[in-house]
């Protein structure tokens, strides 16, 4: 991680964001004034499950894995955080911990703002305030979605599931696939690593997918979508 200053090439002034666009001159200071610009490199970890939040954290540019720690080495993965996107939203509302780990999995650029910022301006800007809401509504709605899949699915649907979505993502970051490896996407599925690599080697010989090393190219969208809507 690195603390990048104003004099630096990769400082960022403004920040360009739609949901900021919508503050005032004196809460845009205020954000401004309470936030630090941060380079945090490939397998960075962004957010440490458990830990004292006293920031949120708004990405600029990079992708970042969101996961929860399991016992032991199990975890599971819950979403990519895409530009634009906030982590750490709920310690503002809840309790004042990260309830969840994030590791970058790009080189990401972040703004860290301090969370009673976020707080006042949301108190004071109905508008910005009802987006955050909105947003953070959002997330959680996906969330259960996941864990809905995670217990009512058998491992073929999981599995259909989890390329569906990686893939959807290539619009950010055409190389994903490659920034993940077959123990990720076992988690995101919540299968073992040992069945994911099973489960794409079925899907390729059933001509579902080709596998190219760690890249994944999606062959037959309606076959991985039926395999999802059935479970």
């Amino acid at each position: 991680m690195k603390t990048i200053l104003e004099t630096d090439r990769e400082y960022i002034c403004n920040i360009q964001a739609p949901c900021f666009q919508m503050l005032t001159t004196e809460e845009t200071e205020l954000i401004r004034a309470s936030k630090t610009q941060v380079l945090f490199r490939r397998d960075d970890n962004l957010t440490k499950q458990g830990a004292f939040a006293s920031y949120v954290l708004f990405i600029i540019t990079g992708l970042a894995k969101q996961y929860l720690e399991g016992d032991g080495m199990k975890n599971f993965n819950l979403r990519i955080i895409r530009p634009g996107e906030f982590v750490g939203l709920s310690a503002v509302f809840t309790e004042n911990i990260f309830n969840y780990s994030s590791i970058a999995l790009t080189d990401c650029q972040v703004f860290l703002v301090e969370k009673e910022a976020i707080a006042k301006v949301i108190k004071q800007n109905g508008m910005f305030g009802y987006n955050i809401i909105k947003t953070y509504c959002e997330q959680n709605a996906a969330l259960f979605n996941t864990i809905s899949n995670l217990n009512y699915k058998q491992m073929n649907g999981r599995m259909a599931d989890t390329l569906l979505y990686i893939e959807s993502l290539k619009s950010e970051n055409a190389a994903i696939f490659q920034l993940l490896s077959r123990k990720d996407i076992a988690e995101f599925a919540g299968v073992s690593t040992e069945s994911a690599v099973k489960l794409l080697k079925s899907f390729e010989k059933d001509g579902l997918i080709r596998l190219d090393d760690k890249d994944i190219t999606l062959l037959n969208h309606n076959a991985l979508r039926e395999l999802s809507r059935k479970g």
